[in-house]
């Protein structure tokens, strides 16, 4: 999984790792506003990285956590799930709105492989001062670059350029008025 090859999502060393997210966000998710911090410390411990001042609102959810990696004065609105078998980074400065989604595994395409659990990750990275509009969901393998800005449902299957505005399904650059 971690080297961007194909992997059993079955495999019962990932689905303990996935308990250990489950249990995290729970914590999480459960912990009083005003007790909890920007992200509870048991969240914390689970990520790959995250600047002291970034903030991830509950309810949240993730599938491993450790993939997960935020600069600093990144905010996660309420609802975003990141599920991350593969490295999610998002820059300093960016903020992504409610229910926001990052997908980066594919299941297999061939049915009988796919019944049997293939996948494969693809990395998300998003630039500095991103902003993401509320429900958009964000397919792996995509590059978002510094100062974009993804409309509210918009789907990105492709990289967005820097200081570049998308929305829709798939994803479409906008002139900025």
């Amino acid at each position: 999984m971690a080297a961007g090859d194909w992997y059993r999502c079955l495999d019962d060393e990932l689905a303990e790792m996935r308990m250990a997210a489950r249990r995290a966000v729970f914590t999480h998710n459960s912990t009083a506003p005003d007790d909890r911090g920007n992200i509870t410390p048991d969240l914390l411990a689970l990520l790959g990285s995250a600047a002291p001042d970034a903030r991830i609102e509950a309810p949240f959810h993730c599938a491993y956590g450790c993939h997960i990696h935020l600069g600093a004065q990144v905010f996660i609105n309420a609802g975003c799930v990141f599920l991350d078998s593969a490295d999610i980074r998002i820059g300093a400065g960016s903020m992504l709105g409610p229910t926001v989604q990052i997908y980066c595994p594919q299941h297999h395409t061939d049915p009988s492989l796919r019944k049997d659990g293939l996948e494969i990750a693809r990395p998300v990275q998003i630039g500095e001062n991103v902003w993401v509009g509320g429900g958009a969901i964000i397919l792996g393998g995509v590059t978002i670059g510094d100062n974009a800005i993804i409309g509210a449902g918009a789907v990105v299957t492709r990289d967005v350029p820097a200081n570049v505005t998308v929305v829709g399904n798939p994803a479409r650059p906008i002139e900025r008025r």
